[in-house]
């Protein structure tokens, strides 16, 4: 599941579409891929946080102060209580704010888990670019996830196979009980944002940020995060460990993140500019316009939109290929992108966002990854969509925002991804000869007058 995204009220759909998901498919075990927190989201507005280490709610983007007045939800003032004074409303110490805050990421998580823990389903949850953002960072969302029954986050540094928050190896035992190691699960933290630029500097970038903030996240960074150079050694060192389990053979792996690495450019294709269905690649890829490479790419891959990896390489999918025994990788992030592609030996792949509160393709191609392994070959897994429109109909409960979030346009790439989409360039070129019809008979209805 990618892509939650929500306030503490999670969308109704978007609980449906998870309930119907685990109904449909009985799963042994569900991982979520980082984003489950709209940490930009109004109710949050006391404690976000821009980037770590800035001051909680003073960076908060103008759409988000917009949302806000539109729901209701006022600020408040965060100050050291005097006890000598008497309290005032909506004045409150810092601590108390950071409490609530924390009751809210409860709420949303007790939300989102709710059909999972119903099922009695094991759970294991990584973090994106957005989850700190409500002002409680990884470590103690993690702390948080574990107190819900059916977590597998393991405490960070409690063994060879858990790293950090978000970073961490799930083995699966050999089902004849030996204690070999049949496949194993493994969870990456893929960072959030760069931080090349000094503080200073993002503070004179931030009137563009937040004005601007879905181009809008980047406008005042490096780019997007990239997991830790600790994660990247350890992606090897819990490989060994897992094969010390194995009778020393690398342990068929699938892994798990939220940013995608650089490397999912691979499986794509370099196209002109006025290819249909191309989109245009982002940052370090920008300029460059894209469709999925079918020679590589599974049967029914969807691209929707660029591929929002970070600005630098740090040899992530390298270190997999060397480490042995990783097949795959799985991404979020990117809330339009469902495909499966494979190079040099392992799968890149997405799901797209399962959220309604949030950006993405139309209500019935937003969904949730099924993936079925085999014991004796997990390398040869199967994996399809479970969407909401084959689980449970066309339309959503807010189909008119959805429509929105489809075709939300924020720069000229975004402006001319639309333009390539068949069904939209008919629409407009319709309306334009409609409108050019109409001003055409106007001017031939207009009297002449004569001398």
């Amino acid at each position: 599941m990618a892509d939650i995204q929500d306030k503490p009220d999670v969308d109704k759909d978007t609980i449906r579409l998870i309930g119907e998901a685990i109904r449909t498919a009985d799963p042994d075990l569900v991982v979520f891929t980082g984003d489950q927190i709209r940490g930009y989201d109004p109710a949050y507005i006391d404690t976000f946080l821009r980037r770590r280490g800035e001051e909680p709610g003073a960076r908060v983007r103008l759409v988000t102060e917009i949302e806000a007045k539109l729901q209701g939800v006022r600020r408040k003032m965060a100050q050291r209580r005097n006890p000598d004074v008497p309290p005032v409303d909506d004045v409150v110490t810092p601590d108390e704010l950071m409490d609530d805050t924390r009751r809210k990421v409860r709420d949303t998580f007790a939300a989102f888990l709710g059909p999972v823990m119903n099922a009695g389903v094991p759970f294991a949850a990584t973090y994106g670019n957005h989850d700190f953002q409500c002002g409680i960072l990884a470590d103690e969302q993690d702390g948080i996830y574990r107190e819900f029954p059916g977590c597998l986050n393991p405490c960070a540094g409690s063994g060879d196979l858990a790293l950090e928050p978000g970073t961490f190896a799930l083995p699966v035992e050999a089902s004849d009980g030996s204690g070999r190691v049949a496949m194993g699960v493994t969870m990456i933290n893929s960072g959030d944002y760069a931080e090349k630029n000094t503080p200073a500097e993002r503070d004179a970038q931030y009137p563009l940020y937040a004005t601007n903030p879905r181009r809008l996240d980047l406008a005042d960074s490096d780019g997007y995060g990239t997991p830790s150079p600790e994660a990247i050694a350890w992606l090897e060192s819990s490989q060994r460990a897992l094969a010390a389990r194995n009778g020393g053979k690398p342990v068929p792996t699938i892994a798990f993140q939220h940013i995608p690495p650089q490397e999912f450019y691979d499986v794509l294709k370099e196209v002109p500019a006025w290819t249909p269905n191309a989109v245009e690649g982002a940052r370090t890829h920008a300029g460059r316009c894209y469709v999925l490479d079918e020679s590589k790419c599974r049967p029914g891959s969807r691209l929707g939109e660029a591929i929002g990896c970070a600005d630098e390489n740090v040899g992530e999918v390298d270190a997999m290929r060397d480490a042995g025994g990783y097949f795959a990788l799985f991404c979020g992030h990117d809330h339009k992108n469902a495909f499966v592609g494979h190079s040099d030996g392992i799968d890149l792949g997405y799901a797209p966002t399962c959220g309604f509160e949030c950006y993405g393709p139309k209500s019935r191609l937003r969904g949730i990854r099924l993936f079925e392994f085999r014991e004796d070959d997990p390398a040869a897994y199967v994996t399809h969509m479970l969407t909401w429109g084959d689980l449970v109909g066309r339309y959503s409960g807010n189909e008119v925002r959805v429509w929105f979030e489809d075709h939300c346009v924020t720069d000229g790439a975004s402006v001319r991804n639309e333009l390539r989409r068949p069904q939209v360039f008919a629409t407009l070129a319709a309306l334009g000869g409609a409108a050019a019809y109409w001003l055409a008979r106007s001017f031939r209805r207009k009297p002449v007058s004569r001398r």
